[in-house]
């Protein structure tokens, strides 16, 4: 018998030799069932200690649990928070790089004429993780004392006040946006590339007033280190007691809630994100981020809330809002 006759009945007794267990291993779905095997990344388009990293490093370490794989957070600061979300969308759809973003996802379509990404379509929604309210605060010398006060300080001297926020498309400029318009005032925006050193120039007092997110002003707050003079929510909140809402102080209309989703690249296979997604929802029922993030004003979505469908849904519904709000003010980018 020739050499080469011997080789296809060889073939053929490898691979029945392997078994159709081991064939099934070295298919692509099977390959996705072992997902994760390995690290997952969550990238944040902010600096670190900023309000939602603050939100991604508790949820990252309530999804390891589920995961059984370290989350690392990773963090990707830009003007905007833009650079991230685009990085995400051109990278593997395997599952081990995401996104954790904020209201900016929603309002980069109006604020920026050229976006290198959609975020309807670029992106594998995997559900909507909390809302975190937004606290009008001051340096702690401002001379007013309460909402009403400041309310007639800042109309009187507008064209000396200085609003803090954290760049272009962060909530603490569309929460300024908010106030001016709720006052029919222009005042002078001081831009910082990011929320903690915002902060740290309005404890200092070089700056004057901002409004920012809870789960960054909380423990300023608590601490004496800046005034607060509202919180954005129709009732007060329970670790912010003393802080009224805008609406007792006079303020009608003005809320305002930031709200963080997950998102994967374009294609990612559904078994993947599912996978994702059932940690994700493990993760808003683990005691230790709950507490965490109450401790801070953030409220979880109901559960309802918190399917991929129900996050897209929310994002189409918020693009089209932030849109005609923006252009109403007029602020662009390019």
């Amino acid at each position: 018998m020739s050499k080469n006759s011997i080789r296809p009945i060889a073939r053929r007794t490898v691979l029945q030799g392997m078994g159709l267990a081991a064939l099934v291993a070295l298919s692509p779905v099977a390959a996705q069932s072992n997902f994760p095997d390995k690290p997952v990344t969550m990238v944040v388009p902010f600096t670190a200690g900023g309000p939602t990293d603050t939100v991604a490093r508790s949820l990252a370490q309530a999804m390891e649990k589920s995961l059984g794989q370290p989350v690392v957070v990773e963090n990707k600061p830009s003007a905007g928070g833009i650079v991230a979300p685009a990085e995400i969308a051109r990278s593997k759809p395997d599952g081990y790089r995401i996104l954790i973003h904020h209201i900016g996802m929603s309002t980069a379509p109006a604020l920026y004429r050229k976006l290198s990404y959609k975020p309807l379509e670029d992106f594998e929604h995997l559900g909507l993780v909390n809302g975190v309210p937004m606290t009008l605060i001051a340096r702690p010398d401002f001379p007013a004392n309460n909402l009403a006060e400041l309310m007639t300080y800042v109309k009187a001297n507008s064209h000396k006040i200085n609003l803090a926020n954290a760049g272009l498309g962060a909530a603490s400029h569309l929460c300024g946006l908010m106030f001016q318009s709720a006052i029919n005032k222009a005042l002078t925006t001081v831009q910082y590339k990011g929320t903690a050193p915002a902060m740290t120039d309005l404890i200092g007092g070089q700056t004057d007033i901002m409004c920012d997110q809870t789960t960054n002003t909380t423990n300023q707050i608590k601490g004496g280190r800046v005034k607060a003079y509202a919180i954005t929510t129709p009732k007060r909140l329970e670790t912010l007691k003393e802080v009224p809402t805008a609406a007792e102080g006079g303020l009608k209309g003005f809320e305002f809630t930031v709200w963080h989703g997950l998102y994967a690249p374009k294609g990612t296979p559904a078994d993947i994100t599912g996978k994702l997604n059932n940690s994700l929802r493990a993760a808003l029922k683990d005691e230790g981020f709950r507490k965490r993030m109450a401790e801070l004003g953030a409220e979880n979505f109901p559960e309802s809330q918190q399917t991929p469908a129900e996050h897209r849904k929310l994002l189409a519904s918020e693009i089209s809002r932030w849109g005609k709000l923006i252009a109403t003010a007029g602020e662009f980018a390019d």
